[in-house]
Order: C-alpha cells, then sequence, then structure tokens
C-alpha cells in the first residue's frame, strides 16, 4: 500500500539526515481508466498508474528539490537516497530564500474514503446504453487518487479516494455539437442517462436554421458549465492575495472596498468538500472553508506560505493561491424555470477563448460555443451563430445578475498532462439581465 510505503520511505529519510538538515515529502498517486469513445462506441481502453514524489531537502533558509517516480517496491528506497548528494550540493549553490516558510507545528491527518465506483467496464457499459444510435465522442477517467505529506518532524498526511470525470460531446452536423462534462465521487448511471438525453433534445434544435444577432445587449442565461467558464478567470490572480497586494487582481477594487457584486454572489473556497487533498506542500493545514465573497462583498483572499511569510499572515491555501474547491452559494431559481424567467434572450450552454480585455475592469472577452441558442417567451427556437461577448464581471455578476439557479452542478477539471486533475466547481445556473456581445 502506497501510505505505508511512504511511512517507510520518511523514517528511512530520517535516518540519513545531516545535522542541521530537514526534508519534506509530498507524493502524488493514481490509478486510472482511460476510456475514449467516438461514433457512440469504445475506441481506445487504457490505465495509467503513477506515483511522483518531491523531496525537498531543506538547510536553514535554504531548500532543493527533486521529484522522483516511484514504483512502490524496495529500490525507491535507493533512489532516494541517491538523490541526497545532489541535493547537498545544490543547497550550496542556491541563496537563503527570504520567503520559505514550512509548517513547524506537526498535524497528522488522514482522509480515506471508501470505493463508490463499479468497475471501469460497468461504467463504460452504462455510458454506451445511454448513447445508443448518437454519435458521441468524449473521454471517461475514474479511479483512486492519493496524496501524501512527510516531514522530519514526524507529521504525516493521508488522502485517498475515488473519483471519475466524463467529458463528452454529441455531435450532430458540421461544426455544431452539444457538449457536457459530468462528475462525482459516486456512481450513478441514471444521471449519465439523463444528461445523454437532454444533451440529444438539445442535438435536434441545432438542426434549425441558425440565427444571427446584431451586436448589442441581451438578456442571457449562464448553464454552471458556461458560469464556470467566467469564474475560472477569477483563478488567473482574482482571488490571490499576493496578486492583491502587487495590484494585478482583476478583482482589486472588489478587495480594496471601491466596488461590490451582486448580493447574491457568495463565493467560497471549500477544501474540506472538494477532491484537492486538504494538506499542502508545506505541511499546512487548509481549512475546510475560506470566505472569498460575501453577499458580493470581498472577505479574504488565498494566502500561500510565501505570501503569509512576506506579509505577516496566516496560510490558507497552496503556493499558487487559486482556488481549488470553488462553490458559488445555490440561489432560488428552479432550473426547470431558468428558460421561462428568460423569456426572450440567449442561452449559453458554453463559452470558449476566454481572456481578460481589460484586466483591472475583470473586464473578460470570450466567444460563444457549443449548443448556444436563441429563446423567445421562453422556447428554445434556434440555434444561435458564434459571436463574441466583452463584458465586466462587475456588470454581469453585479447589478445586472437577476437570479442564481437552486441547483448546482459539479464541475471538475478534466486536465491529465502530468497527472489528473483534482479542482472543482460546485456552481449553479445564472440569469443575468443584460450581456454585452461586440460582433
Amino acid at each position: 500500500m502506497m501510505r505505508a510505503h511512504l511511512q517507510r520511505l520518511a523514517a528511512a529519510l530520517s535516518g540519513l539526515l545531516r545535522e542541521s538538515e530537514g526534508f519534506t515529502l509530498w507524493l502524488e498517486a493514481e490509478r486510472t481508466d482511460f476510456v475514449r469513445f467516438n461514433h457512440g462506441k469504445v475506441r481506445q481502453a487504457g490505465e495509467v498508474k503513477q506515483a511522483y514524489l518531491d523531496l525537498r531537502l531543506i538547510r536553514g533558509k535554504r531548500q532543493a528539490t527533486q521529484q522522483l517516480s516511484l514504483s512502490g517496491g524496495d529500490e525507491d528506497l535507493a533512489l532516494v537516497e541517491a538523490s541526497l548528494p545532489a541535493l547537498r550540493a545544490a543547497l550550496e549553490q542556491v541563496q537563503d530564500d527570504p520567503f520559505l516558510l514550512l509548517n513547524q507545528r506537526p498535524s497528522s491527518t488522514e482522509r480515506i474514503a471508501d470505493g463508490a465506483l463499479p468497475p471501469a467496464e460497468s461504467m463504460v457499459a452504462d455510458i454506451l446504453a445511454a448513447a445508443e444510435g448518437l454519435d458521441l465522442v468524449g473521454i471517461l477517467a475514474c479511479g483512486e487518487m492519493s496524496f501524501g505529506f512527510a516531514n522530519h518532524l514526524g507529521q504525516f498526511n493521508w488522502q485517498q479516494s475515488e473519483s471519475w470525470n466524463f467529458d463528452w460531446s454529441l455531435y450532430s452536423h458540421g461544426d455544431k455539437a452539444v457538449k457536457r462534462s459530468q462528475a462525482g465521487s459516486a456512481w450513478d448511471a441514471g444521471v449519465i442517462r439523463r444528461g445523454i438525453a437532454e444533451a440529444a433534445e438539445q442535438l435536434a434544435l441545432l438542426k434549425l436554421p441558425l440565427k444571427t444577432l446584431a451586436p448589442g445587449e441581451y438578456r442571457a442565461y449562464f448553464t454552471p458549465t458556461a458560469l464556470g467558464g467566467l469564474l475560472s478567470m477569477l483563478n488567473w490572480g482574482g482571488l490571490s492575495e499576493k496578486e492583491v497586494r502587487a495590484k494585478r487582481s482583476p478583482l482589486l477594487r472588489l478587495a480594496d472596498g471601491e466596488a461590490r457584486l451582486s448580493p447574491r454572489v457568495s463565493l467560497t473556497e471549500a477544501a474540506g468538500e472538494g477532491l484537492s487533498p486538504l494538506f499542502q506542500a508545506e505541511g499546512f493545514i487548509r481549512p475546510d472553508r475560506v470566505e472569498l465573497i460575501a453577499a458580493g462583498e470581498h472577505r479574504n483572499s488565498l494566502i500561500g506560505p510565501r505570501s503569509a511569510r512576506e506579509f505577516g499572515l496566516e496560510p490558507n491555501a497552496g503556493g499558487d493561491e487559486y482556488a481549488e474547491s470553488m462553490q458559488l452559494a445555490a440561489g432560488e431559481l428552479p432550473r426547470d424555470q431558468a428558460l421561462q424567467a428568460l423569456g426572450t434572450g440567449v442561452y449559453l450552454s458554453n463559452l470558449w477563448y476566454l481572456n481578460f480585455s481589460d484586466r483591472s475592469a475583470c473586464r473578460i472577452t470570450g466567444m460563444t460555443r457549443f449548443a448556444c441558442f436563441w429563446v423567445e417567451d421562453g422556447r428554445i427556437v434556434a440555434p444561435l451563430g458564434v459571436m463574441r461577448f466583452d463584458d465586466s464581471l462587475y456588470s454581469v455578476l453585479g447589478e445586472q445578475l437577476e437570479a442564481l439557479t437552486a441547483e448546482r452542478e459539479l464541475l471538475v477539471d478534466t486536465a491529465s498532462y502530468s497527472g489528473r486533475a483534482t479542482q472543482s466547481k460546485l456552481l449553479p445556473g445564472a440569469l443575468v439581465k443584460s450581456l454585452r456581445f461586440s460582433l
């Protein structure tokens, strides 16, 4: 078991230290089944088993780190021991790090979730049954993820859980498709069936004549996925204490109290309910919840250990200072009444190519993508031609925000470049009175 293996490595490393040396160990391990679909059939299936260990050697205010790929066997101890000479040589070359901050008050934790996922073969069978007769393309990633931390002070932290995410589309014709993403820590075939059935209904609507709108302002409904695209931009420095202090945060006016968002907006970093570990690489335990925005007003920023050292604060986040388990409070609008509440306007399923057009004003631009529709009198009447929007979140999530849905969706980052991502968002849909389209 990788948990016991990490404990053995930490104990052995403690015996190899020289006077005045310390260490931290950070482990990320996974066993993931990846299944790729195309034309509603399985086209590729495989399994990834990997474990990476970041070994940091510390002496005073100096640090050096090496990443090791572990096998889980006895040879890993020799690998750790063999890395020490190079790390010690590096410590002779680097300068003191004035912002190095490590947890000096050991706090050991363990969180192991019971396995709740069926075999990948069963999950695939549920997907194929729901997608019968449809041109479904996508990728399913599922399995166990583990995180561990240990240091020379005897601290040991472990988190282990199973999760899945299914990123998929139903293809219609030309460049038209309905895109969805589903995720969770338990599997429910009914959820998959309903999601694919809803997408199939929209697929038929994509065959209607295209509606082209003139630039201007329109009422709009953002699905949780579309809203997630906007809120992802806030993770680009908007929630970071370092960026606020450096005057680079797109939410600087909010943090300074010069502006506010709608009272409906309450944003939280809910680490205790997410997939990311509650501990971080410097050994600090992240709070279960950090209130970032409450009723439209700034409450806290995310503070990594280096910012904590620099500004004399307590750390509450990882070193990158971005939300890993973002939650936006639900509203009161029933999801099944969203179209009726929209009346006439645009229904936004997905947004694409987002960027800041004016960072200081938190102004974002992007394109509509994947099953966006024109709605009249609460009824979808036409697919929407690709358009570019350009508007400020101070407006969209401020005076223009009319309602948030009572139901929320879990959105999980589907990236897997060096390992499965664990960032997630729990979001409602959003109805806004006006969204500015520039072309």
